[in-house]
């Protein structure tokens, strides 16, 4: 049988950054929430079965932002204490939704430009690996470390190095067991594939579009209606 495809959205996360009253995710994006972008083009994608949105216990926002009905299951779970506890416990209310070897990609839910041609191109990618891989774009900029302060003290080389995106797609036995290592050994990885690398389970990565941008500060939102309408115009 053909592994399965399911898509999880960590959503837990205030987004203190953005300096807003309520979540990010949340926020008016082109006359949406951030957050029913993100869910339209996941599960705009045939191949993807079902989203789980992993919510704050506390999130007064869920329901009322998002009215209505989808065509493909919607679910939801609790969210955790950080990002890796969120995606597994999405994880763990799919046991008898996925078998081990089916594909979970995990997107931010501030991720709302991602372009339906990066999920098939990773779907395309990655689909006979044992593992799993992610979205990613080579480093552009010159990089600078800078102090507590805020001193400038290294220029790191920046050759080799990619800023790491979403989604990341991966097994969903080896990423739920993955992220169950890291969390039992008081370790908590920043993203999916850093729970892998720490077992030197091999990564793939795949690239992407840098307009595939996060929302974290107030002016990020204007750059991403800039995009949407960008491609609204059919300039993609």
């Amino acid at each position: 049988m053909a592994a399965r495809h399911w898509a999880v959205i960590p959503a837990a996360g205030s987004g203190m950054r953005m300096g807003s009253s309520i979540p990010k995710q949340y926020l008016s994006l082109a006359g949406r929430t951030v957050i029913e972008r993100v869910l339209e083009v996941l599960l705009a994608e045939q191949a993807i079965a079902g989203v789980t949105v992993a919510v704050a216990a506390d999130d007064p926002y869920w329901r009322r932002y998002l009215p209505g009905s989808h065509t493909k299951p919607v679910r939801i779970a609790a969210g955790g204490e950080t990002r890796a506890h969120s995606v597994l416990n999405a994880l763990l209310t799919l046991d008898e939704e996925l078998e081990e070897g089916d594909w979970v990609l995990v997107h931010d839910a501030a991720r709302p430009c991602l372009h339906p041609r990066d999920i098939s191109a990773l779907l395309h990618a990655v689909g006979e690996d044992p593992v799993g891989g992610i979205l990613a774009v080579p480093v552009a900029d010159t990089l600078k470390h800078v102090d507590e302060e805020r001193m400038i003290d290294a220029t790191p080389d920046r050759s080799g190095l990619w800023r790491a995106f979403t989604p990341q797609m991966f097994r969903y036995k080896l990423l739920k067991e993955s992220l169950q290592a890291a969390l039992a050994a008081g370790e908590t990885p920043s993203d999916e594939a850093g729970a892998l690398e720490r077992l030197r389970h091999p990564v793939k990565v795949v690239e992407g579009r840098s307009d595939n941008i996060k929302i974290t500060r107030p002016d990020d939102i204007a750059l991403a209606e800039a995009i949407l309408a960008h491609r609204a115009g059919g300039r993609l």
